[in-house]
């Protein structure tokens, strides 16, 4: 396609796929768009490994890294040894999040061992580990470099210049759109509320063309990937028709075949409606839409504790939830009902599982069959 995303990207069709799972990323680029490998849990070791996999696996395709380096997070540049970041959990939160548990037969168990461990990596949430990640990830061939909260650290606009790599930056509201401009980002991906993960409230339909109109009413020519409940061509080519120069798509990736997503949660997204979301802070500390469940009832019901700012409520959560995570794979039917992981409400029209490559192709026919139906309109 003539568009500047596929220009500035080297990509066939503007389709970018942010993932965890490196198996999706590669695929997704060797099918013409570009995937976007998550790496925010990762630590310089880890993202080496998984770069240096995806380096071989994607034929010399572009592909790009995401990482979240947020404006606002406790503790941001600060050093905080890990026993101090533990003693800012109350015991009321830690309590609450075991007692879901053990309500639905789930044992809890010593979720300590599993939050020192987590509150080792909360550096990378604070930028304490930002620089050591970059470095890595400019010694690889990516294409573009992302920052999923907040005007990323001058050290990436920096490299991303050196390197001749595109800054891109996640936003929710016209108004963040035009700071992330002012900052110098290259790519504006406009995150509506439908989206899974970290999004805020405003809809898609109705963010796309108010970022879009704001940054032409200003002369700024930088592009807007749309996000946000997208998971077809048609919705791409709507998109699109509002001034997007193409699509950010994550949910849409987590039925795949490829997908890294628990097979229990797997088979839950695919038997769910666009209402089975919540968006909400009790996972991260920051709204974020994920699966409903037992689990997200507790936390917005009355009583229940108010979240702590990130990366503290991830404390909470996290390691509970990856226990949830393991026992559903087995007998344990509480664990089967509280699996939850973040999705948007695209998930209503994720309704059979498909390899990556598929997904892609369906992405493609149905954004030209939507373009057609569109030019017949035209047509005397």
């Amino acid at each position: 396609m003539k568009n500047p995303i596929c220009e500035m990207l080297g990509i066939e069709f503007p389709l970018v796929a942010f993932s965890h799972c490196r198996d999706v990323v590669a695929a997704v680029s060797r099918a013409g768009g570009m995937g976007v490998f998550g790496g925010v849990n990762c630590t310089p070791e880890t993202l080496e490994e998984e770069l240096s996999w995806i380096d071989d696996h994607v034929d010399g395709k572009p592909y790009g890294l995401d990482i979240i380096v947020p404006n606002k997070v406790e503790g941001k540049g600060e050093q905080i040894d890990i026993d101090t970041t533990l003693a800012m959990i109350p015991e009321e939160h830690k309590r609450f999040s075991s007692d879901i548990m053990a309500r639905h037969g789930v044992d809890p168990g010593d979720l300590e061992p599993m939050r020192r461990e987590q509150a080792a990596g909360t550096d990378n949430l604070r930028g304490g580990t930002a620089g050591a990640l970059l470095e890595v990830a400019f010694r690889h061939p990516i294409k573009l470099i992302a920052n999923a909260l907040g005007i990323p650290p001058q050290v990436m606009t920096e490299l991303g210049a050196k390197h001749n790599v595109p800054v891109a930056a996640l936003v929710g509201t016209k108004e963040h759109a035009l700071l992330q401009v002012a900052a110098g980002v290259d790519i504006i991906i406009a995150v509506g509320g439908e989206a899974g993960g970290h999004t805020g409230d405003v809809a898609t339909m109705v963010l796309i063309p108010e970022v879009c109109n704001a940054l032409r009413e200003m002369g700024d020519d930088t592009p807007v990937l749309a996000a946000g409940g997208i998971a077809t061509g048609s919705q791409m080519a709507a998109a699109m028709a509002m001034g997007a120069a193409g699509v950010w798509c994550g949910s849409v990736w987590l039925t795949t075949a490829e997908a890294e997503t628990n097979p229990v949660v797997k088979e839950k997204m695919l038997q769910a409606s666009s209402r089975d979301t919540v968006r909400a802070r009790s996972r991260t500390g920051k709204p974020s839409r994920q699966l409903r469940s037992p689990w997200t009832d507790a936390w917005e019901a009355e009583g229940a504790p108010e979240p702590l700012a990130m990366p503290l409520q991830s404390l909470v959560a996290e390691p509970p939830l990856r226990t949830i995570d393991k026992l559903s794979q087995g007998d344990n039917q509480g664990a089967k009902d509280l699996a939850t992981y973040w999705v948007g409400q695209g998930v209503g029209l994720m309704n059979q599982q498909m390899t990556t490559g598929q997904v892609v192709q369906e992405f493609k026919e149905d954004f030209l069959a939507a373009y057609e139906r569109l030019a017949a309109n035209l047509e005397e």
